[in-house]
């Protein structure tokens, strides 16, 4: 068991350079997790977070409900791009590159944690775009993207979106969606139950192209085009011929190239003003390879019977003449309405509150 107490860290923390719209605030909620990714909520109260590079995973408790963390176990550590946690009835989920392991009771057992077991390990183990994301849907079977082990290619088996049943006996994997290149980010519309995620477009053809998407599934393994297009009409200069007349479908909404979108919520809560209500949150990780850096900020979607009609900045400030102040990767709602976004450029997680006085 590995733990640190997190007051003094923060109070200690420096870097705080976002800003939210009026009448929001956001302040540090754990100032020192290193390559905070993807975070999950237990029943009790504990936030647990994956990393990529650290090859760590953590809980971190807020013993006296100060809405700041007080403590940071490490659970365990050495795996391979333990990006991805998700937990249901009292367990917790934890993906690797190539496997899903589980935390039985993990509420009970943080503080001295048991060995995980195998629930699958039928997936690939490139690195490359390997990491996952992973959530339960509203019909209880796990989620998990499988990003291509390229820029642009087209191998079987990769460009895809899974889903399991971890209680089944022989746990099979039925194909949610293809043509996908990178989704590191999903949640259900509230209402519709529909699936929507987010989807990284390729590299290496400029500034400004090709977009990153938003796309929502209406079937069971639909098509949307990787690698042959990319966004609503942008044919790939290697594979855009190859498409032929087969269809795919849209995005729902394109975001600038190389902002790299990755967590995404559906917002429910109590806490913001109505208008956020069913509506969405959606991180920008930030360009890597762009001449002038793009996103670093949280984004906010607003939708209609169509479907998406416009984009506002939500967390902005990660980005100052150049300079990264901020990575955010994942959001996710707590009890109270709040929300908690993951930064894993500088081990952090923010809290975003909103009060009318």
């Amino acid at each position: 068991m590995k733990y640190f107490a997190a007051l003094g860290l923060l109070l200690a923390s420096s870097l705080q350079a976002a800003e939210v719209p009026e009448n929001f605030n956001i302040e540090l909620f754990a100032p020192e997790i290193e390559g905070a990714r993807q975070m999950a909520l237990s029943d009790s109260g504990v936030v647990y977070v994956g990393t990529r590079k650290a090859g760590k995973v953590y809980a971190v408790e807020d013993t006296d409900n100060d809405f700041k963390a007080d403590k940071v176990y490490t659970i365990i550590e050495d795996l391979y791009m333990p990006s991805g946690v998700a937990y249901r009835d009292g367990d917790l989920y934890v993906a690797e590159v190539d496997k899903i392991l589980r935390f039985k009771d993990i509420d009970k057992h943080y503080k001295d944690p048991q060995e995980p077991e195998v629930v699958y390990d039928d997936l690939p183990d490139d690195s490359h775009h390997g990491w996952k994301y992973i959530k339960f849907g509203p019909d209880g079977k796990l989620y998990i993207p499988i990003g291509v082990p390229c820029n642009v290619c087209d191998d079987d088996g990769y460009g895809v979106i899974i889903r399991i049943d971890v209680d089944a006996e022989k746990i099979e994997k039925e194909v949610v969606a293809t043509g996908v290149r990178n989704s590191v980010g999903f949640d259900w519309h509230p209402q519709t139950k529909e699936l929507w995620f987010t989807d990284n477009g390729r590299d290496w053809l400029g500034d400004d192209e090709p977009a990153c998407e938003l796309n929502r599934v209406s079937e069971l393994g639909e098509f949307f085009g990787f690698p042959y297009v990319h966004g609503d009409d942008f044919m790939d200069p290697a594979f855009g011929e190859k498409l032929g007349d087969r269809e795919f479908t849209k995005p729902e909404w394109e975001f600038q190239a190389h902002v790299a979108p990755l967590g995404m919520l559906y917002y429910t809560g109590d806490m913001f003003p109505e208008k956020y209500q069913n509506t969405m949150l959606v991180t920008q990780h930030g360009s890597w390879n762009r001449s002038t850096k793009v996103g670093y900020k949280v984004v906010h979607l607003t939708l209609d019977g169509e479907g998406v009609n416009s984009q506002d900045d939500f967390v902005t400030g990660w980005l100052i003449d150049g300079e990264v102040k901020g990575r955010p990767n994942d959001v996710i709602q707590m009890p109270d309405g709040s929300v908690l976004i993951s930064d894993d450029g500088f081990g952090k997680i923010y809290r975003v509150t909103y009060s009318a006085e």
